[in-house]
């Protein structure tokens, strides 16, 4: 892979069974993702993005395909493998938010640090001030709003200074003011931390921030244009 490369797709393709056979939910995807890079998946409900986005981050397993990650062909690592390059080298953000009820922000935020064995308090801390929170450091998740929650999800992806970091709807769960900040932060984090970025959404202004934008019509890659 292309040492300007993260992300490499050649020929991936998820299929399933269902009632009438085997449905196709993608098929022939190919294209690479330059590091650093801010890239968009874009398509209408159904078309594949969450799956795509699933692959992308050995989620889940294709059909067919390969991805390679970081300079690692992901799907050649087994179940446990896969996991410990995410935990190396990939950041998440969910719509959800996925963060521990019954864990503080700080905690929260400590977490990836602490699975990988690193020093963690501090580093997290720190990331909490950058997003905002600095005074809601012992807040459980239940008693900050969703914009406070998403900015948790964010310290926490970015402690990690992952290579990657993948974003599925991120606003999804927001109001559109609390959304743009949010949105306004994570752009920010990615240039500052070089981290390629690659998310998941319908929303066409979001889309338009990034420099590319890879389209999805029923399962396959329609479109591929940098903005």
């Amino acid at each position: 892979m292309d040492s300007r490369n993260s992300i490499e797709v050649k020929g991936l393709a998820k299929r399933v069974a269902d009632a009438g056979g085997e449905l196709s939910i993608l098929e022939d995807i190919d294209f690479t993702v330059e590091a650093g890079s801010a890239v968009a998946i874009t398509g209408s409900s159904g078309s594949g993005k969450s799956t795509l986005l699933g692959l992308l981050a050995g989620l889940d397993v294709p059909s067919a395909g390969s991805v390679r990650l970081a300079g690692r062909d992901l799907f050649s690592l087994d179940e446990d493998g896969r996991a410990a390059l995410r935990a190396r080298h990939v950041g998440f953000v969910f719509q959800s938010f996925q963060l521990l009820p019954n864990l503080t922000a700080l905690e929260n935020v400590m977490l990836p640090l602490e699975l990988a064995g690193r020093s963690a308090r501090e580093d997290a801390r720190a990331m909490l001030d950058r997003v905002g929170l600095g005074a809601r450091l012992h807040h459980y998740p239940r008693t900050l709003s969703g914009g406070e929650q998403q900015r948790v999800s964010l310290a926490r992806a970015f402690v990690v200074q992952p290579e990657l970091l993948f974003a599925d709807e991120p606003t999804g769960s927001l109001d559109a003011a609390t959304g743009a900040t949010v949105i306004d932060l994570m752009f920010a984090m990615h240039r500052e931390h070089g981290a390629t970025l690659v998310l998941v959404t319908h929303d066409p202004q979001l889309a338009a921030r990034c420099e590319r934008q890879l389209v999805l019509a029923g399962g396959r890659l329609a479109a591929d244009g940098r903005a």
